[in-house]
């Protein structure tokens, strides 16, 4: 019996390690990435290609770097990725995270020279535009790209190994490099660091290169990964003293560039989970059914946070706060500084007026709709008077009538004040040297179309 039993149960072991057999070679040959791999000297060529930025390429990147101001200066959300999808910026980017996976010196410092060259002629070129351009309010897209977030990175990073697998496929022409120029969204930034410079708001143009630098590391970092990952050989040299030193000075180009990037990649989590929960905290701990937060500013420190609330309505004690503050801890604010600031009582506002304004607001929208639905009303021909079917009883009523034309217009006086609202009909006769008794199908058109003032007009 007990032989039996171990029978079974070795039985069950090989079909399991069978199954995950089965499995891991399922996973394997889906996740597999040598199936349409390029040649590495061709992914190299191709991506070395893409880094020079002269002739055509220097052109769309200016045309681009204009239809992006454009869309920012605009507010545009199309025309900006219009001009992501034709910026050709992704090349010299995408030729540095190769160069050093690869350790290929001489295609870094072309990289890094055409990359400063892109930046400055995007720069420049946006900047002009500004200068020149009669519109100057801060839109939404450009607020957008002076602030990066966690989320910048974890797009860069992903699009950077999306755009890399791409490259290093035989078939070069699906969708991938276009969306991954949509996702990163490189040129937009360069071009509000044009705006800053213009108006002379600087804090747009650090924030806007600040954006930019975090994603064109995290794209060159993506790169270096999966080249490394797929195993790309890397550049031998014959003088191995040469090749010391130059690994060395490798080492210390990515160590530059790649510390102070995730130092502040972590900087931004940091910032993010501060944000979250602090607006958990607020949310769950200030929700009182007659004080309303109507401000809420939140400032991330490394050695200590600040939460500033406005608050309107019924105003709170000080028990009341110190509870609050107490809470703190509980969302992991220990170390952040509550600043309540409350309404005085002359200027405190009563949420219950708050309401009443706003449904008096409300109520005067709807009635300027309303006023403005009725205007239109008075010009609908088709719905309201039934031009089809007028015209068909038309055509019954008077044999010599072959085509009616009917519209609505406002009569004035000569000071240019509207004074009432007439039908125009202009028929066209099948005969024209037999008359056509208006008279008639003025009355007529009086008592179908509920018109008064109808006024008449034959073609000859």
């Amino acid at each position: 019996m007990n032989n039996r039993n171990d029978t079974t149960h070795t039985d069950r072991q090989r079909s399991f390690a069978a199954w995950l057999g089965e499995m891991r070679e399922f996973l394997r040959g889906r996740f597999n990435l040598e199936d349409d791999k390029a040649q590495r000297d061709e992914v190299v060529a191709n991506i070395s290609k893409g880094v020079e930025f002269r002739g055509v390429n220097l052109w769309v990147l200016i045309f681009a770097t204009m239809i992006a101001s454009l869309g920012l200066n605009v507010n545009s959300a199309a025309v900006i990725i219009g001009a992501m999808l034709i910026s050709p910026i992704m090349g010299p980017i995408m030729g540095v995270g190769l160069s050093l996976g690869i350790n290929d010196f001489e295609l870094l410092k072309r990289s890094l020279r055409n990359l400063a060259l892109m930046f400055i002629v995007a720069i420049v070129t946006s900047t002009v535009y500004f200068l020149i351009s009669p519109l100057s309010s801060n839109s939404s897209e450009l607020l957008a790209r002076t602030t990066p977030t966690t989320y910048d990175v974890l797009i860069a990073l992903f699009g950077g190994l999306a755009g890399i697998v791409a490259q290093t496929r035989q078939d070069r022409t699906s969708t991938v490099i276009p969306g991954v120029a949509i996702a990163t969204a490189l040129i937009p930034p360069l071009c509000t660091a044009g705006f800053g410079l213009a108006s002379g708001q600087f804090r747009f143009f650090f924030g806007a290169f600040y954006l930019f630098f975090i994603n064109s590391v995290f794209i060159a970092l993506a790169t270096y990964v999966m080249v490394r990952f797929l195993g790309y050989e890397k550049k031998v040299f014959i003088d191995k003293a040469r090749e010391r030193k130059v690994k060395r000075l490798m080492m210390v180009i990515t160590l530059v560039t790649f510390i102070p990037s995730v130092v502040i990649g972590f900087h931004m989590v940091q910032v993010s989970l501060f944000e979250a929960a602090a607006d958990k905290y607020v949310a769950q701990v200030f929700n009182f059914p007659q004080t309303r937060v109507i401000e809420c500013n939140k400032h991330y420190a490394h050695k200590g946070s600040r939460i500033e609330l406005l608050l309107v309505g019924e105003a709170l004690g000080d028990e009341v706060i110190e509870s609050a503050r107490a809470q703190l801890d509980g969302y992991g604010l220990d170390r952040t500084e509550l600043v309540v600031r409350q309404a005085n009582t002359e200027d405190r506002v009563d949420v219950v007026s708050l309401q009443q304004s706003y449904q008096e607001l409300l109520a005067e929208k709807n009635r300027r709709i309303e006023e403005m639905s009725s205007q239109l009303k008075r010009y609908r021909v088709t719905e309201d008077v039934g031009v089809n079917d007028v015209s068909r009883e038309i055509g019954a009523l008077m044999e010599n009538v072959r085509a009616v034309s009917l519209t609505k217009g406002i009569t004035f006086d000569v000071e240019g004040v509207p004074q009432d609202t007439a039908l125009i009909c202009v028929v066209t006769r099948r005969d024209s040297l037999r008359p056509l008794d208006e008279t008639t199908l003025r009355n007529w058109l009086r008592l179908r179309t509920k018109v008064a003032d109808v006024k008449i007009f034959v073609e000859p």
